[in-house]
């Protein structure tokens, strides 16, 4: 495609990553446009979690390759704190054992464990758990800017509050998570792509943390939490869906949550909130991104449901093989959006 001015819409962790992917396979005419400015949408209020713990081949396959990417910056952009599964039921159990089985013929290393050696963690009524620590936890925001940065570097040119569908060029990326369809719907493209709000408590300061605490996760309930600096941060799958573009911080979830995390983790009762915040997760009917070319000159890389951030190092790269008329080695059939005509299979069920 040597010649072809290549523009990339959206400049979240995605967007970014596609973009340094293409300038350092030696694309030269790529432009990264934000309509407002490089991680202030969705990558910007994300919770930062890197994992392969994965329920589907497909998301475990993409997760593997970012992981080592992620692993490459090291900190303070990414710790290696390893992501831990708590299951208290028999049926939790099985489904993280199931999980286990998938992930592990596909190299990812986790293992069963005894969680009593997380530091102030309740484990009386944990009936097992696995953990995997190659995953961890990391900075989206600083990731982001990173990968543009590196991107521009590279010759990329960069441009905030800029709209792309007003850039010229031959073909148009819409790496546009929450804001997807809509935009598809002006270029007369229908992408299944609907905005869930999602939100997150950060606790003030906690004392005598565990340095490296893993990212911790109730599996039947999907509560987790993570530390950042000596604080906590707190998330939780909401019971009752919030299908809308407003993100809005819901003061019942934060109280249930603090209750939750008193239970989970005692240490950190009573602490008062320091700060929450809402954003969006770009969802599709299967919980499986839209990859692929969508019109005449019109390629997505959307759609990921929660898992962008994590997964985007890889989506960079195998996007922007595609784009450059390279194999990218990897199988996108799961992931192009004609699966909709038909009946979506291998659903991922392990969202967070």
């Amino acid at each position: 495609m040597a010649g072809t001015r290549i523009v990339v819409a959206g400049g979240g962790i995605v967007g970014a990553s596609i973009a340094y992917h293409l300038a350092l396979a030696g694309a030269d005419d790529v432009v990264l446009a934000e309509a407002a400015t490089i991680a202030s949408g969705a990558s910007g209020r994300a919770l930062g979690g890197v994992r392969q713990q994965f329920s589907t081949a497909p998301e475990v396959r993409l997760a593997r390759e970012s992981v080592s990417f992620f692993r490459s910056l090291g900190p303070p952009l990414f710790e290696a704190v390893g992501y831990l599964f708590l299951a208290t039921t028999d049926d939790g159990l099985a489904e993280l054992e199931r999980r286990r089985k998938v992930q592990s013929s596909l190299g990812v290393p986790v293992e069963r464990v005894d969680p009593s050696w997380v530091d102030g963690l309740r484990v009386d009524d944990v009936l097992g758990a696995v953990f995997c620590a190659e995953d961890g936890t990391a900075d989206p925001s600083a990731i982001t800017r990173e990968l543009a940065q590196r991107a521009a570097a590279l010759g990329v040119r960069v441009r905030e509050h800029s709209d792309a569908l007003e850039l010229e060029g031959d073909v148009l990326v819409l790496a546009t998570g929450a804001a997807s369809g809509p935009i598809g719907a002006k270029l007369g493209v229908e992408l299944p792509v609907r905005p869930l709000v999602r939100q997150l408590v950060e606790t003030a300061p906690i004392p005598g943390l565990q340095a490296d605490l893993p990212l911790t996760i109730e599996s039947e309930s999907g509560f987790h939490f993570r530390r950042r600096d000596d604080a906590l941060v707190l998330a939780m799958p909401e019971r009752t869906l919030r299908w809308d573009a407003d993100a809005a911080v819901d003061d019942a979830l934060v109280a249930d949550w603090l209750e939750r995390i008193a239970y989970r983790y005692p240490r950190a009762a009573g602490t008062p909130v320091a700060s929450a915040w809402a954003g969006l997760y770009d969802m599709t009917p299967d919980a499986h991104p839209i990859v692929g070319p969508v019109a005449d000159g019109v390629y997505a890389a959307c759609g990921f449901s929660g898992h962008g951030f994590m997964q985007a190092p890889a989506v960079g790269r195998i996007v922007a093989d595609e784009l450059l008329g390279r194999d990218p080695g990897f199988d996108l059939t799961p992931y192009r959006l004609e699966r909709f005509r038909g009946s979506a299979v291998f659903p991922e069920t392990a969202i967070l």
